[in-house]
This record gives structure tokens, sequence and C-alpha cells, in this order.
């Protein structure tokens, strides 16, 4: 039988790989974004998810940053998870929103102070003026901070992928792969099992 919500599918697939000794999945975490910029180029990176639930899946970076400018002006997006022990993919589309302020300053409260700095300093996506630029904001950024918990900068903060299609595709001997295609449906989903 084909799990119902797929939400809760999701989080039993994603802890499995968590499981998973990791010099053989170091980040079971890592998801592939995809963006549309202007002129409906897109544009895939990998990051991180950092909280789910049936409202999304979240991940932060920089506002300022090219993912961010792309969100920004246009809030579609794609993720994908893949694991290959587990032979299993995951695939989101959906709208993006902004998560709250209170969410964003909440995680970044837990991250390692240099990370916090390194949100200070990184002009993401910019080129470098020089080798040392990096260096030197960052050790401008010790300095305005020493003594102090690093705040969360304006600039940087958290989306919400808040999921209109999931597929999960489990890989078959043969090539006849299983996928399970859920759509949102109001409230609801509606499953379809598809071709490999």
């Amino acid at each position: 039988m084909i799990p119902p919500d797929p939400i809760e599918r999701f989080r039993g697939v994603y802890a499995l790989a968590q499981k998973i000794d990791p010099s053989i999945i170091p980040e079971p975490d890592a998801m592939s974004l995809g963006t549309i910029e202007d002129g409906a180029q897109p544009s895939v990176r990998i990051v991180l998810l950092k909280a789910f639930d049936e409202r999304g899946f979240v991940f932060y970076t920089n506002y300022h940053g090219r993912k961010g400018r792309h969100l920004l002006a246009h809030p579609r997006a794609a993720l994908c998870f893949y694991w290959p022990p587990l032979d299993v993919q995951v695939r989101i589309e959906g709208t993006v929103t902004k998560v709250a302020d209170e969410e964003a300053d909440a995680y970044f409260a837990t991250r390692p102070r240099l990370s916090q700095i390194g949100a200070w300093a990184s002009r993401q996506s910019e080129p470098l003026e020089s080798p040392t630029a990096l260096d030197e904001r960052v050790a401008k950024y010790e300095r305005e901070f020493q003594g102090r918990d690093v705040p969360r900068p304006n600039f940087w903060s958290g989306f919400r992928v808040a999921p209109e299609t999931i597929e999960f595709w489990k890989g078959k001997p043969n090539r006849l792969h299983e996928r399970h295609l859920y759509t949102r449906d109001g409230n609801a989903w509606r499953i379809e099992s598809l071709y490999p």
C-alpha cells in the first residue's frame, strides 16, 4: 500500500538516510535546489535542509546572493534528494516564502560562531576583490562582535518551499523503477503511480 501522507513518508526515508554511516552519506540533509532567474534560466546548487513539516522544507541563505535574489523575484523552487545507499530519490516542487524572523533568529543562534561571523562577512555570489578579502572581512566582524553574541544579519534568513508535488522514486532492477507522485489537492494529496 502506498503511504497516504508524503510528509510522513519523507520523514521515514530521511530518518533511514540519517542512520547510514557518515562515511557513506556525510550529509543526508543535502538537497539540490533549482531556482529560476530573469529570462527563465534555471540554476541548480546544493543546500542543506534545516527543518521540515507539513508547511514545507526550510533552508537558509543570504538574500543578496544569487539564489536569494532568484527566489525573491520568482518565488518557486524545486528540491531533489538522492540517497544512493537507499536507491531513493525524492523530488519536491512548490512555492516559496520567507520564514518568520523569530524562526530565523532561533536557527541562527544554533550555528557555530564562525558560521555566524561568516554570514556577515560573505558578500555571497559577488566577485572577491582580492585573495585575502574574505579573511579580512571575517577579521573585521570578529572584532566587531568580540565579547558578545552575533546577531542575525537582516539580509540572511530562511526560505520555506511549500510542496505542491512530491515524487518518491525507488530504484528497481532492470530500470523498472517505482515512482509515486503526490499532488496537493486542497488540504489532501492525490497519489498516482508513474511509469519509470
